[in-house]
């Protein structure tokens, strides 16, 4: 109780204060949890350490999901003062579960681009959570297995329960991945009543749910070795395919297919834990490190890091982001719809796809 009223009163006090963390003898100390995704160049990371006389512990929380899970499991004697990677699929739960803390009006008032206020503007209206990225959680294909068997591509995502593509699509569970509920959610969002019939087709057609993003596309995608040519990815990923290639292409070999119905718009954020920062040099050094994470270093390579575009209305996109297509033209599923039926989705998907 004597942790959450102190924190509770340096948030109060931040109004009066400046945001840059004042050099001392000694750093103040900063705990950061993550998504296992989170990515920054270590000397960005020393750069803002150096300047704002912070010392950052992260924590890797793994999938997005795993890691809020951990911030529930600990809320009484909170993990971290900061969480990054909590999404706009999952800020629901993370408000009902009570980890996050309201923030200071100076980090609300940041200005936001135009195309990701569009995107939800639910979410970014937000007052305990300052989005960071933004993008499309899709489909993603592997060109060279669709033409090597002769296989064309499905144009609608009914067709994916169809025999054509037994056994060719693994999914991400949305009770641990972020990617994966945001999947769910765009498919309950476009078949409502339909989509868990869909759903029990599938899983008699053969989909795989695998635990995570990175063991979906690293181990279980056929571009990494695996066995499905399908998987639930970002429209950025072949992007990233070509800025990590050993040799210089002119095109990516992974592609996005954006079926209706298959696209799901993802803002990522990043807030204060709940009862987490135990002073007010901890709390103000948060509150440093989430403007650094608007600001326009971190928004520039964020870009060819976690493969997320830009929050920023100033910062340009990386060249390599051509590769990533056009963003669709869709929006997040209500935050409200999100709140009151998320759990019961992920319940049902549960039950119907992985028993």
């Amino acid at each position: 109780m004597k942790r959450r009223s102190l924190a509770g009163l340096a948030l109060a006090a931040l109004t009066a204060l400046p945001v840059t963390v004042m050099a001392a003898d000694a750093p103040t100390p900063l705990r950061v949890i993550t998504h296992s995704s989170f990515d920054m160049p270590k000397e960005l990371l020393a750069k803002f350490e150096a300047d704002a006389g912070v010392k950052l512990t992260l924590i890797k929380g793994g999938d997005a999901g795993e890691m809020l899970n951990k911030l529930i499991l600990s809320k009484e004697a909170p993990i971290a003062d900061v969480v990054f990677g909590i999404d706009n699929a999952m800020l629901p739960r993370a408000r009902k579960a009570g980890v996050l803390a309201p923030l200071p009006a100076s980090l609300l008032a940041l200005p936001l681009s135009a195309q990701v206020k569009a995107v939800d503007p639910q979410a970014t209206a937000a007052t305990d959570w300052l989005p960071i990225d933004y993008g499309f959680v899709t489909l993603n294909i592997d060109k060279a297995w669709f033409a090597a068997n002769k296989v064309a591509l499905p144009t609608q995502l009914s067709q994916l329960a169809e025999p054509t593509y037994a056994k060719l699509l693994v999914v991400q569970n949305p009770a641990t991945s972020s990617p994966g509920l945001a999947f769910l959610s765009a498919t309950v969002q476009s078949q409502g009543a339909g989509v868990w019939a869909w759903w029990k087709a599938l899983r008699a057609n053969g989909v795989k749910v695998s635990s995570s993003w990175s063991d979906a596309y690293y181990k279980d995608f056929t571009r990494n070795g695996g066995t499905r040519p399908m998987v639930v990815s970002y429209l950025t990923s072949p992007a990233a395919e070509v800025f990590y290639s050993d040799k210089p292409l002119t095109e990516s070999p992974t592609a996005n297919l954006n079926l209706n119905g298959g696209v799901y718009a993802q803002v990522e954020g990043i807030a204060l834990v709940e009862g987490g920062p135990a002073n007010a040099a901890t709390t103000q050094a948060a509150v440093a490190f989430m403007r650094f994470m608007r600001g326009a270093e971190a928004q520039t390579a964020l870009q060819t890091t976690m493969w997320m575009w830009p929050v920023s209305n100033a910062t340009p996109l990386a060249a390599v982001m051509t590769h990533a297509g056009t963003a669709p033209t869709v929006k997040a599923v209500d935050a409200d719809v999100l709140a009151r039926d998320s759990r019961e989705w992920i319940r049902q998907f549960n039950q119907i796809v992985v028993r």
